[in-house]
């Protein structure tokens, strides 16, 4: 049973309690005979969820106690009476529960298929895919007439027989205004919908595949004439090349269309349905809660239930005399339903509204897979040099791409933020240390050899030098330039020179500190700028993985994408349900046409595809949201309240609204939505 029935109908079951008994203690220290033992163990045992089995049984031992007690013709104690009426409370409950998922079932398989069928009329590869998918049974079916249609004319089989011209003699194609027998056994929907032939079969002028060679003409007219018809001749060929190319392929469209249709009108006569039932549920409650309910109440429900069970299935089990409450149980259980899920099977089995058996979709992929598989095999084992040198290159580039620029670069980042960034990068700080004191001495020796500085003079020129002030020394280059020969031979040109020389070395080494010092102050920085395209690859590569791996092919969080969007496409279902409200299908909606005048009840045939579209999102919320979190238990309350009949329209518009607000991001849906289209 669906998860969504038994949500709505367990506690149904359990309303239907015996009037003088309040717990199962009370009943087992009643003194009672043997009969109201039995009818006590029967009624325990009637336990949400009831299956069909359970239900017969218990109507069996209900019609055997009846029978027993017409037979010895004692009269039932006020106890067995309670005990009775409480069973066949939680029977009828049980068959209503029974009768709801039957219905849910037939209108989920029904919505199913045609789902499946409209995916492949909507594409015309997949038209064609499946025409080349479908052709071995069309081609049986095709011989299976032959063979009938030469058994019924007594004619026996001859390879004369094979052409065109016979085989539309043989299947006798006498009605212009009806598609040919050859046509309508390869494509049997053109028994029943004859009117939906695109093209007419007429369109195949089957001697223009054959062109004659023009005759010598003896006049300029019989020129002209003969080249007009040559012109024709090859339109002719040109429509009729096109038409047979572009019949099949539409023929087979339309098969789609039509069975996608017929399920369309199943499923909504099965909602209908499942609508009225669940316009029930409030009486059917009232009624359980009855304590010692009459039969006739209770019969009241089981004549309901019959009436529209028996107008879909198209008969009525209360026929005859007046029946009783046991025996209308049990025509429901045993009959009625049965026999509604008999014919149910049988008319999809018989229209092929199924989706064709997985031999008939998968024998293309087995006939082409094996050769191609050789086929690659053969080439893999030919170029397996090459590719084991392709493979080994691919290894070693993604080997050093992993250690060079991310595991390398991690570590350095991991060695900087060890080490505070002490080491230099440029110039070390005893590199411009010695070049400093080396200016130093330079100075002060130069001035104490031409200045004659004493030790305080010199202490206080050794302070300037560290600061970068030369004054003296470029005074004493001054005076020396002015006779650039004599200084140069005698003087102290050449050592004030080698002195501002030391001094351009050691503003450059300073400058070099500089930069040295702000490199290291922007280490960690330049570290991760370097690895971060190689995390940026890495990360998207891994992305795109998980995505493969978990989000196509629909597992992953949330039971993956493609179930997400399948919630998706629910909700929006339900939206437009209740926004439209479509009134009625078949030809018993007239009888709840007085309760669905309010503009704010919901109808029967929009409260049974409300149901399925809901049976679905329970389904994926039990199924695929994380257990015992609150994420689960918000959605399926918010579920809880859109199966709720008691609702009307506009409630129901507010639950959806909240849904959207509440588990739009969650789940995803507006990103499922768009990766959709």
């Amino acid at each position: 049973m669906s998860a969504s029935v038994s949500h709505l109908t367990n506690d149904l079951i359990l309303l239907s309690v015996p009037s003088e008994i309040q717990s199962t203690s009370d009943l087992s220290t009643l003194e009672s005979t043997r009969s109201s033992e039995q009818l006590r163990s029967l009624y325990l045992s009637l336990r949400p969820p009831l299956s069909h089995s359970r239900v017969e049984d218990a109507i069996q031992l209900l019609e055997q106690y009846e029978t027993q007690q017409a037979q010895v013709g004692v009269y039932a104690a006020d106890e067995e009476k309670t005990l009775k009426n409480a069973i066949a409370g939680r029977l009828i409950a049980g068959l209503y529960a029974e009768a709801l998922d039957v219905f849910l079932k037939e209108a989920s398989e029904a919505e199913i298929e045609a789902d499946w069928w409209a995916d492949i009329e909507r594409s015309p590869w997949k038209v064609t895919y499946f025409l080349l998918q479908s052709l071995p049974s069309r081609v049986v079916n095709l011989v299976h007439n032959i063979l009938h249609a030469l058994r019924s004319q007594n004619r026996a089989f001859q390879p004369s027989v094979l052409t065109i011209t016979s085989l539309r003699d043989l299947l006798n194609e006498k009605d212009a205004g009806r598609p040919s027998g050859f046509a309508a056994s390869l494509f049997p929907h053109l028994y029943a919908h004859h009117r939906t032939v695109p093209l007419s079969l007429s369109s195949f002028k089957l001697w223009a595949f054959s062109l004659q060679p023009p005759s010598i003409p003896s006049s300029t007219t019989e020129v002209i004439s003969g080249i007009r018809r040559f012109r024709h001749s090859l339109l002719d060929f040109y429509y009729s090349i096109l038409a047979a190319v572009a019949l099949p392929i539409e023929l087979t469209r339309r098969e789609c269309a039509i069975k996608r249709e017929e399920l369309q009108r199943i499923r909504d006569e099965r909602a209908e349905t499942l609508g009225e039932l669940m316009h029930k549920r409030e009486q059917l409650a009232q009624t359980l809660q009855i304590r010692a309910a009459p039969d006739q109440a209770q019969l009241t429900i089981l004549q309901d239930l019959d009436r529209i069970i028996g107008d879909n299935t198209g008969d009525v089990t209360l026929m005859g005399p007046p029946p009783t409450l046991y025996s209308t149980l049990s025509s429901i259980s045993s009959i009625l339903l049965p026999r509604h899920v008999a014919e149910h099977k049988e008319y999809m089995h018989s229209r092929s509204l199924h989706r064709p058996s997985r031999l008939t979709l998968l024998w293309p992929r087995l006939v082409l897979l094996p050769p191609l598989g050789l086929f690659a095999a053969r080439q893999i084992y030919a170029s397996q040099d090459t590719l084991i040198a392709t493979a080994h290159d691919a290894w070693e580039t993604i080997k050093g791409f992993w250690r060079g620029w991310l595991v390398e670069p991690l570590k350095d980042i991991l060695k900087t933020v060890r080490a505070g960034g002490e080491q230099s990068v440029i110039v070390s700080q005893q590199s411009v240390e010695a070049d400093m004191q080396s200016l130093e001495r330079m100075a002060v020796d130069l001035a104490r050899d031409k200045l004659h500085y004493g030790p305080a003079e010199l202490e206080a020129l050794s302070a300037k030098i560290r600061v970068g002030d030369l004054t003296p020394i470029l005074e004493i280059y001054e005076e020396d330039i002015k006779s650039p020969v004599k200084s140069a031979v005698s003087g102290t040109l050449l050592r004030s020179v080698f002195v501002q020389v030391q001094k351009a070395k050691v503003d450059i080494n300073q400058a070099l500190d500089g930069i040295d010092k702000l490199l290291k102050s922007q280490e960690l920085t330049f570290a991760f700028v370097g690895v971060a395209p190689a995390l940026a690859i890495v990360y998207v590569a891994g992305g795109y993985a998980r995505n493969v791996w978990s989000g196509g092919r629909g597992r992953g969080r949330y039971g993956g994408k493609t179930r997400r969007a399948a919630v998706w496409q629910a909700m929006r279902r339900i939206e437009r349900l209740l926004i439209s409200q479509p009134r009625t299908h078949n030809h018993h909606g007239h009888r709840l046409g007085q309760n669905v005048k309010d503009k704010h009840a919901i109808p029967p045939l929009t409260t049974g595809l409300l149901l399925l579209s809901v049976s679905a999102l329970r389904n994926y919320g039990e199924r695929h949201l994380p257990q015992r979190s609150r994420i689960r238990e918000g959605f399926l309350e918010d579920v809880g309240d859109l199966e709720n009949p008691a609702l009307d329209r506009d409630e129901k518009m507010k639950v959806v609204e909240r849904m959207w607000r509440s588990w739009g991001d969650v789940l995803e849906w507006r990103g499922v939505a768009r990766a959709d289209w």
